[in-house]
């Protein structure tokens, strides 16, 4: 049975996850793998099953809660949106005014957390190479691809719902870029900012069923194939680094919540090339320091995780 103090790690696990979910290129599942709390958020989540809904006819209530892992989801979520809501300003502030830093800093947690995660792949096959390719070439895609236009019906926004809720639980995805992706971003931001509650009830109904069927389908893959799901999660995360690149040049720009300026579609550039197109320094120092401490950050965490033989 978990104290008190464990609810409090939890909650501070979700904060940090629904934190990261607002930057491009980081998915709050990422940060769930890097803490040690991506496994259980799934199988808790794809426990909504038949067993479930009998246990609601018959009125077991206790037990129903026992079987989602009630507590835990409860608290972890509860950290997640509450983070969603406080801070998008912090965040947004943070990486438009430090963006190379910031970024790199990112680049640096996700590269070694991608590669101490394809570490724990127990038995090597060529499936697993090629899992492992292919997660890296699928989300390395997604990050090259253009934005796309998409009309503003209850159908298109249901079907970017159920797509921001399928890849939430997908490391290396953001829920965030995918919207961009689709062009739905501008819609569902201004939809909340105005309350719009035909197209945010819309976007959740597809979002729920999007997550709840991400979750069954992990939670299945991830028992049933462990070596080649951890090499697929481990290269879907270590291709989306290059949505992180700290170095980008910007094509076409799209509007937050905040009427702020943000980027719709950038690519990588090299940082000798990134002073010709901006006009701006390109930080190399600065952006290999917070590399290299993103880096020792998370091998440190996996030092003491090891130390203490916890999964924190």
């Amino acid at each position: 049975m978990k104290k008190p103090k464990d609810y409090i790690l939890i909650f501070v696990k979700g904060l940090l996850m629904g934190a990261t979910e607002v930057v491009h290129g980081v998915s709050a599942s990422t940060i769930g793998l890097i803490l040690g709390v991506y496994q259980q958020l799934v199988q808790s989540l794809s426990s909504f099953n038949s067993e479930a809904f009998v246990l609601i006819r018959k009125k077991s209530f206790t037990s129903f809660w026992n079987h989602i892992n009630g507590n835990f989801l409860v608290t972890i979520l509860s950290g997640i949106i509450i983070s969603l809501f406080t801070s998008t300003l912090l965040i947004s502030s943070i990486i438009q005014k430090h963006f190379i830093p910031a970024t790199s800093f990112l680049f640096g947690i996700i590269a070694i957390s991608g590669f101490l995660l394809f570490r724990k792949v127990r038995k090597w096959k060529i499936q697993v190479g090629l899992n492992f390719i292919l997660g890296v070439g699928l989300s390395f895609l997604l990050t090259v691809i253009p934005p796309v236009s998409s009309p503003n019906s209850l159908l298109s926004t249901i079907i970017g719902g159920f797509l921001s809720g399928f890849v939430f639980i997908i490391p290396g995805i953001s829920s965030a870029f995918i919207l961009l992706l689709i062009g739905k971003y501008q819609l569902i931001v201004i939809s909340f900012n105005t309350l719009d509650l035909e197209v945010i009830g819309a976007f959740v109904f597809g979002a729920l069923i999007g997550l709840w069927m991400a979750s069954r389908f992990i939670s299945k893959i991830y028992i049933d194939y462990h070596n080649t799901t951890v090499a697929l999660l481990a290269g879907l995360m270590l291709g989306a680094l290059n949505k992180l690149w700290p170095w980008r040049q910007v094509f076409e720009y799209t509007t937050n919540s905040k009427g702020e300026q943000i980027p719709a579609y950038d690519t990588s550039i090299l940082p000798w090339h990134y002073m010709n197109i901006t006009g701006k320094d390109p930080q190399i120092f600065q952006a290999i320091l917070m590399i290299a401490l993103g880096v020792f950050i998370v091998v440190l965490i996996e030092k003491i995780a090891a130390g203490l033989k916890t999964k924190l």
